[in-house]
């Protein structure tokens, strides 16, 4: 199960990892539950949960509510552990990390910004130094598999698991999933303690429950917090993959704990908080229990998780899309750039296409394509249903292996390519790119926009390069006259407008954006 990256986007405040520097989750489809590949048994066979006392509740008009979490407190957080990581921190070349600022993806809008911004400060260490981490973490099972966040543990080259008594295990990594920001440790200590552990829930959590997060931060002892659960679904900006939202206060040094329901079972893994001024908020998100059992089981047997993959860079369809290339709704998920050498680049699939179907199932969004290709087995055929410019299509094609984050950094960077012509309708000025240095031999590079044009509103600026018009690649303002006479040509609307599809580059990035221009 792999899955396309796209590029972020509407990023706002910060949302950044809870332990060690502070980050953007660069972190993916909702997985149907499968069975646990580890022995999880039926509870915390640990005396505490023996010997509890009935919890004390109150009759509400909803049902009976807790008057206290301490019975349910006592059960589960001889589960919860400390994480301590010892490694080395890596510094790469282009290393963002800017203190006070977050990290930054290479697909985030403001990366170019912050990378010309850091040029100017002073720079740190070259060489690799020692790092610490921490985090927390919680047994799955009795014979020592510790579940925790892959931020966490990455690059360990020494993990410690400290109970809540202070008594410390070494641990190995078993796997990590960095697209789901799971991973999986196993005591390797020679012992015959039977680990106190927890399950994972098999309920739907609702909007509204009741939630307590339990971490073991720093090795200090446990820490508990209580709230509900706020939201489904939330897209964080790491993938394809949802998240729930709690207002549990959940703090650095939390990331890998559990959330429990009041059953104290495991809803989620504690994985970020949204932070506008770096404290807590009350907004934390964790990794839903459904997805992480799918997640653990795959990495218990194999070490990693395998996705498919097309390899293309997608984003959303909106109404100005979908009006200029006669789709009846802003459906599916429109292809940016196909990558070299990917899966889909053997077959007939370009940028600008719109893949509005998987095997039969509609395509809601880039998202939903993304989640349903991760589903799916590399080497796997998918039949895939295309709209190019208002002709749909289908496509039979085998996909490929979702690569490492370091190998699809590689495969998608793009390579050195993509007074001036006016063109009042559009409210632009043009000249071909070749004739900036650094621009490529393809497109023609904006050089003036008109502020009141709908080219402004849409956000093309100066230094964009527009590569294709309605489907014709466009290599001077001659070309993009002729795309827009394509356009105007094959209208079927009775509007006074109509809708011309570009193909733009920003920097590294490429979009699509759907101009409006009056009719002749």
């Amino acid at each position: 199960m792999k899955t396309d990256q796209s590029p972020a986007a509407n990023e706002s405040p910060r949302v950044r990892k809870l332990t060690r520097k502070p980050a953007l989750l660069a972190a993916a489809a909702l997985i149907a539950t499968g069975a646990l590949g580890i022995t999880l048994g039926n509870g915390v066979p640990f005396a505490a949960a023996e010997t509890a006392q009935p919890a004390q509740t109150i009759e509400t008009p909803f049902g009976r509510a807790p008057l206290t979490f301490a019975d349910l407190v006592a059960k589960v957080s001889p589960a919860v552990v400390s994480i301590n990581v010892k490694g080395e921190t890596k510094v790469a070349d282009n290393d963002m990390q800017i203190p006070g600022m977050p990290d930054l993806p290479e697909d985030n809008p403001l990366y170019d910004f912050f990378k010309q911004f850091k040029k100017g400060m002073p720079q740190g260490p070259s060489k690799p130094t020692p790092s610490l981490a921490q985090g927390s973490g919680f047994f799955i099972s009795e014979d020592g598999y510790v579940v925790t966040n892959n931020h966490v543990v990455e690059d360990a080259e020494d993990i410690t698991v400290t109970m809540e008594d202070g008594e410390k295990f070494s641990a190995k990594l078993v796997g990590t999933d960095p697209r789901t920001d799971v991973a999986l440790l196993k005591i390797t200590d020679k012992t015959k303690t039977s680990f106190p552990f927890v399950n994972f829930s098999t309920k739907d959590p609702r909007v509204g429950d009741w939630v307590l997060a339990v971490g073991n931060p720093f090795g200090l002892g446990g820490t508990v917090t209580a709230g509900i659960i706020s939201a489904h679904n939330r897209d964080i900006g790491s993938g394809p993959y949802d998240y729930l939202q709690i207002d549990a206060a959940v703090n650095r040094g939390n990331s890998g704990g559990p959330s429990f329901d009041l059953d104290g079972n495991v809803i989620g893994v504690n994985t970020a908080i949204f932070s506008p001024s770096g404290g807590n908020v009350g907004i934390a998100f964790a990794v839903p229990a459904a997805l992480v059992k799918q997640v653990v089981t795959e990495l218990q047997s194999h070490g990693s998780v395998d996705r498919g993959w097309l390899g293309v860079v997608i984003q959303n369809v909106n109404d100005d899309i979908a009006d200029s290339i006669g789709l009846k709704e802003p459906k599916g998920a429109m292809i940016t750039k196909v990558t070299e050498d990917g899966p889909a680049a053997k077959e007939d699939i370009k940028a600008g296409d719109v893949i509005v179907g998987v095997n039969g199932d509609e395509v809601e969004d880039s998202r939903d394509l993304a989640r349903k290709i991760a589903e799916l087995e590399p080497d796997s055929q998918v039949k895939l249903s295309i709209v190019r410019y208002g002709d749909e299509r289908v496509v039979d094609m085998k996909l490929g292996a979702f690569p490492s984050a370091k190998k699809l950094a590689a495969l998608q960077e793009d390579k050195p390519e993509d007074a001036g012509e006016q063109m009042k309708d559009l409210g632009l000025s043009l000249a071909p790119a070749v004739k900036f240095p650094g621009a490529g031999e393809e497109g023609v590079v904006i050089t003036e926009v008109d502020p009141s044009s709908d080219a402004a509103d849409k956000g093309l600026k100066p230094g964009d390069i527009i590569l294709q018009v309605a489907g014709v690649t466009v290599s001077e303002p001659g070309d993009v006259a002729a795309g827009i006479k394509k356009a105007m040509a094959a209208s079927k609307t009775d509007k006074d407008t109509v809708k011309v599809l570009m193909q733009v580059k920003t920097g590294d990035q490429t979009r699509f954006v759907a101009l409006s221009l009056k009719k002749a």
